[in-house]
């Protein structure tokens, strides 16, 4: 018997790539998949935004030299404007920014970050959060404790829950926020109910990392979109005993980059202190791990962002795919309540990529079996996937896993 290399185990594999293998080999003419968190146009296909293709024509030969450590400052300094807006002129010495090997990359830099210096006895990650986030911090050695995020009886965030686990979080301690178009529900918490989580985090002295993956693609309102970052960033301010906050940005989905990784990492502290030390250490930190961040991505994104017109043509894409998006929750919705004489509104109330359907992991595999529709087991659906070439086909197949209908 082959014996494994320091006696490890194969890991299991992950779930949603481990999918997304079995769908591309599935030969069936209607297969559907409703796994990536990727834009799809109304073919099925990968879309290039119109603001993208122009800025990739303008950049023409682009140089392949390194980039600094903390990346480009043109694209940080944008990257910073667009996600604290008004008040980013009031940040100033306390905030530190950093260029990222995407979202994922800006999240592992805080937690090692902060495992090192802030030293929390634990991060506060909410149930069902992004897969990554847990195996993140496990990895920074910060013990998890997992608090109530969604009811699966209202349909709705389960704030009370929320609020009293956080309770019993000591100063110091992290908690992993989403700024909007929560993966992997779809359901965001409300503007007052934002206001009671951050004076909950200030009085308990707790530090918050928000990550921040769909600004502009959750709703085309990119202002919007940031509004709890803002929120929250100008309560660190205002305060002389908050510890800070964290916002781990990608810009994959609401660029259409991908492949390309790019991303930033921002750190708010209170007006009293200064942020600067704390980014030699970040880059010190990415040093040693990658050294310096890829350059094509980030000057895409500087290019749109720094140029007026193209940066309203941005704004455009971003209603483009926000709006087919939320047009295919609607039609879900109507096509579902018609199908199986329930009540479907959840899937239309809630917003950005993903949806939380309320199937069950038996009825998710009976449609991957029987009709070669893709969901994750959680019953979560990536509404990218629909088309109106293929809506009717999920609708029915859905339909006759929830009740005794026949699929044609």
């Amino acid at each position: 018997m082959t014996k494994q290399y320091l006696d490890l185990p194969v890991a299991p594999a992950d779930i949603a790539f481990g999918l997304m293998a079995d769908f591309e080999a599935d030969p069936h003419p209607k297969k559907v998949s409703m796994i990536a968190g990727a834009y799809r146009d109304e073919n099925g296909e990968p879309w290039i935004l119109p603001s993208v293709k122009e800025a990739k024509k303008r950049l023409g030969e682009a140089t392949h030299e390194y980039l600094g450590i903390a990346g480009s400052q043109t694209c940080t300094n944008l990257a910073k404007e667009l996600i604290f807006g008004p008040i980013t002129s009031s940040l100033q010495d306390n905030a530190a920014s950093i260029q990222t090997v995407s979202g994922t990359g800006a999240n592992h830099l805080a937690a090692t970050f902060l495992a090192r210096h802030l030293r929390p006895n634990r991060v506060f990650i909410p149930t069902p959060t992004w897969i990554n986030h847990k195996s993140i911090w496990e990895m920074a050695g910060v013990a998890v404790v997992e608090y109530p995020y969604y009811s699966h009886v209202t349909r709705e965030v389960d704030i009370t829950g929320m609020l009293d686990a956080l309770e019993h979080a000591d100063p110091n301690d992290v908690v992993i926020l989403q700024a909007c178009a929560h993966n992997p529900t779809g359901v965001d918490l409300s503007k007052s109910q934002w206001t009671e989580v951050s004076s909950l985090v200030q009085r308990k002295k707790l530090f918050a990392v928000f990550d921040s993956a769909y600004q502009g693609f959750a709703t085309g309102d990119v202002d919007g979109d940031a509004w709890t970052v803002r929120h929250f960033a100008e309560a660190v301010l205002a305060s002389e005993t908050h510890p800070g906050l964290c916002v781990a940005q990608s810009f994959s989905k609401n660029f259409g980059l991908y492949g390309e990784r790019v991303g930033a990492l921002h750190l708010v502290v209170p007006r009293h202190l200064s942020a600067q030390g704390a980014l030699s250490e970040l880059m010190l930190i990415s040093r040693a791990e990658y050294s310096n961040p890829p350059r094509f991505g980030a000057s895409i994104v500087e290019t749109v962002l720094g140029d007026r017109g193209l940066r309203a043509q941005w704004k455009a894409d971003l209603d483009t795919m926000s709006s087919r998006i939320q047009r295919m929750r609607g039609m879900l919705r109507q096509r579902l309540e018609k199908e199986t004489l329930r009540d479907w509104s959840h899937v239309e109330k809630q917003i950005g990529m993903f949806s939380y359907t309320g199937l069950t992991a038996q009825q998710v595999d009976r449609l991957q079996r029987e009709f070669h529709v893709y969901l994750l087991p959680s019953g979560r659906m990536s509404v990218c996937g629909l088309n109106e070439g293929n809506i009717d086909y999920v609708v029915c197949a859905i339909g006759e896993v929830v009740k005794a209908s026949r699929c044609v």
